[in-house]
């Protein structure tokens, strides 16, 4: 098959590679029809992520068909059209029973936090993902579900993460009826977040970013107002100069450990393994949270010794809440406000791109060319 393979820090190439197996008795082969590349990825491709090994192929937002099923397997069939979770999880351990999929114990040999993520070093699994043209499923009778026959792969590759997380971030931030929520981050997960902020109860979304085509955005698909963070000596002293000098009651953290990083930074992730970036997003949402706020982190973030204010955390009363999204657990109230309009996920794709010119995805998603949001991939095999 044809497969992205990463060869290194800004070093990807399209290859051939071995057709996956079924391994275990629960296995599906799954022939990708969508993927996509995440925020998250780019940590990857720019070497900032831990044990991340030259041959891995990236890719954990992904649905398709299924090929073939293990023996073992009783809720999928070949001709199935999937969507996969990018959680790997079991389904039956203490953690998977009380359904935090992203924090199964029988996954992931390598950490004891979070679970198995599909393309995402060995640090999260070792699996390889779906940027490629075919996938090893583990676990099929527990990640998978069936596409709906109304909803459409583009709309529904967006919910095996990027939708997903956003909501959940939403969710964790605890929104009650005429809050004011902070999301910082004009990403397809900030984005999300604030769209799904309104369907909570806000009162008021605010989105902060620095690139004003993300920002267009978050008035057009998230209808929120927009701070470009730029324009401001401190932003959080706007925050505070625009929410009653009090701060938001909700601040959402959708950046996680800058994708970019400065020089120290790569040292330190590439050179010496220690971290995955800064959180200078996650600082910011603790100073501008009003006191006895609710701080939600969703953006992604390596093994890091980074400051992180939790002086100041703990001082002004507020909670912090936050996890790898449990992403099946999200599915059934999504599928509801799809099928009822109120969400269109699709809307946020700018960029359809062959597998074949994957690099050039990588390279345009990572420089913030082209306007672009949200790039799929589309697999030849398609």
């Amino acid at each position: 098959m044809r497969a992205m393979v990463y060869r290194g820090p800004y070093r990807i190439r399209v290859e051939d590679k071995e057709m996956p197996p079924i391994e275990h008795p629960n296995d599906a082969i799954v022939r990708v029809t969508r993927a996509a590349i995440c925020g998250s990825d780019l940590h990857l491709y720019h070497g900032m992520m831990p044990d991340t090994r030259v041959g891995t192929t990236f890719g954990h937002e992904f649905v398709g068909v299924v090929e073939e099923v293990g023996s073992s397997v009783r809720n999928l069939s070949p001709g199935d059209r999937v969507m996969v979770p990018f959680n790997i999880f079991c389904g039956t351990c203490y953690f998977c029973a009380r359904g935090l999929y992203s924090n199964c114990h029988n996954v992931n040999p390598n950490a004891t936090a979070v679970g198995g993520i599909y393309g995402y070093s060995h640090t999260c699994g070792g699996y390889d993902g779906g940027q490629a043209e075919y996938v090893r499923v583990p676990f099929a009778d527990v990640g998978p579900s069936v596409i709906p026959d109304w909803l459409d792969d583009e709309d529904a590759v967006l919910m095996t993460d990027a939708l997903a997380t956003g909501y959940f971030g939403a969710q964790l931030g605890d929104i009650v009826e005429g809050d004011t929520v902070a999301v910082f981050g004009a990403g397809p997960v900030g984005l999300y977040a604030a769209k799904s902020a309104w369907l909570m109860g806000a009162g008021r979304v605010l989105v902060i970013d620095h690139l004003e085509y993300r920002l267009e955005k978050a008035r057009t698909f998230a209808q929120a107002e927009t701070l470009n963070f730029s324009e401001y000596d401190d932003i959080v002293v706007q925050l505070k100069k625009i929410t009653g000098h009090l701060g938001a009651d909700v601040c959402i953290d959708a950046v996680g450990a800058e994708a970019d990083g400065n020089l120290l930074q790569h040292v330190t992730a590439a050179k010496l393994k220690l971290q995955g970036g800064s959180p200078i997003a996650l600082n910011w949402a603790i100073d501008s949270v009003r006191k006895g706020g609710t701080v939600s982190v969703m953006g992604a973030y390596g093994p890091m010794f980074s400051a992180v204010k939790f002086g100041d955390a703990l001082n002004k009363g507020l909670t912090l809440r936050m996890n790898q999204t449990p992403v099946k657990r999200q599915w059934p109230r999504l599928l509801e406000h799809i099928r009822n309009g109120y969400l269109k996920p699709s809307e946020l794709v700018t960029h359809r791109i062959p597998l074949e010119h994957i690099a050039d995805g990588y390279h345009i998603f990572s420089a913030k060319l082209d306007g672009c949001i949200k790039p799929l991939i589309v697999p030849s095999a398609a």
